[in-house]
């Protein structure tokens, strides 16, 4: 017997008087309210109710109960209440989980942007390059590019990342501009070892023939940002995201290579740990995502501009 539901029974009983009247707010018949009083006196060992043709009255033990119920009652309804009103407004402590780079220079001013908004909501923010299990981390929510496998995990659709090709003014300068993909090899190349196939760059012609070039050079890294330091100083050619070379595109610190192949895409998704009952914050978190990675986002996007240009910060 659920001991809570039988203590909810008999409270209505005695403030409604009625079995039958009970029965009808628990979407119940009056026998199995009768039922629970009866198995509830029979566990105590004590007579709760006095019934008679006119109603039900309390016994002096009753009465007692019935304070103690009606408390017990009130405490319960109170806590189911507060884990609902957390459930669906956004508040408490928010972990999330991302890349280094797309953290720094992404998720920074979108999580304090969202902390402005709700100042219920406390952030732990977290930069990893490797994925890391969300459970077992304790993470809320967490971006993550490319294709998601299938899993029991939740997540929603952001936006796409594209990637560009880039190289100081003074490295193509003095090793020439590639007209065509074929010529990568011959370059220099900054590899970004994070990515699958990262010494084998995958790209389309403007004609869309699908090409791979094997590339090689004298640095490799898996923090996207000494790539881009290294690029800067003209010691070759890199590929990567290009929210991450926006601001140097900008400044003329790099120039765009083979800007008219198209370079890989990825999906931006936020993750969290199952797709049901998610709480308030996570939810309210990836609506407050939805809409910032459409179209040119890296370029229209303030948040991604001042500070991506020094490189010792960028590092």
């Amino acid at each position: 017997m659920d001991r809570l539901l039988a203590m909810e029974m008999f409270v209505r009983v005695v403030e409604t008087g009625s079995f039958s009247k009970a029965a009808r707010e628990f979407s119940t018949t009056q026998p199995t309210v009768t039922k629970q009083i009866a198995a509830t006196e029979a566990r105590l060992a004590v007579r709760l109710l006095n019934r008679n043709t006119r109603g039900v009255s309390l016994t002096e033990a009753g009465a007692l109960y019935y304070e103690k119920c009606k408390s017990i009652v009130r405490d319960a309804e109170e806590a189911e209440n507060i884990v609902r009103l957390r459930q669906s407004q956004a508040q408490g402590l928010l972990r999330i989980g991302t890349s280094v780079a797309f953290g720094r220079r992404v998720m920074v001013p979108l999580a304090l942007e969202f902390m402005a908004r709700h100042p219920q909501v406390q952030v732990d923010l977290s930069f990893e390059d490797r994925y890391v299990d969300l459970v077992a981390q304790g993470i809320d929510v967490a971006i993550r590019m490319g294709k998601l496998a299938d899993s029991s995990l939740g997540a929603r659709f952001l936006g796409m990342n594209p990637w560009v090709m880039v190289a100081a003014p003074g490295y193509l300068a003095l090793h020439g501009t590639p007209r065509q993909a074929q010529e990568l090899s011959a370059h220099v190349a900054l590899i970004y070892s994070s990515v699958v196939g990262d010494d084998v760059w995958h790209m389309h012609t403007p004609k869309g023939e699908a090409i791979t070039v094997p590339v090689s050079g004298r640095l490799r890294s898996n923090n996207v940002s000494a790539v881009l330091a290294a690029a800067r100083d003209g010691l070759g050619i890199a590929l990567m995201p290009r929210y991450v070379a926006s601001d140097s595109l900008k400044s003329g610190a790099v120039l765009e290579v083979l800007g008219d192949h198209a370079l890989a895409e990825q999906e931006i998704h936020a993750v969290f740990p199952s797709p049901k009952r998610v709480p308030g914050k996570v939810s309210g978190f990836v609506a407050f995502l939805q809409g910032r990675f459409d179209q040119r986002w890296w370029e229209a996007w303030p948040a991604t501009q001042g500070g991506a240009d020094n490189d010792m910060e960028a590092l």
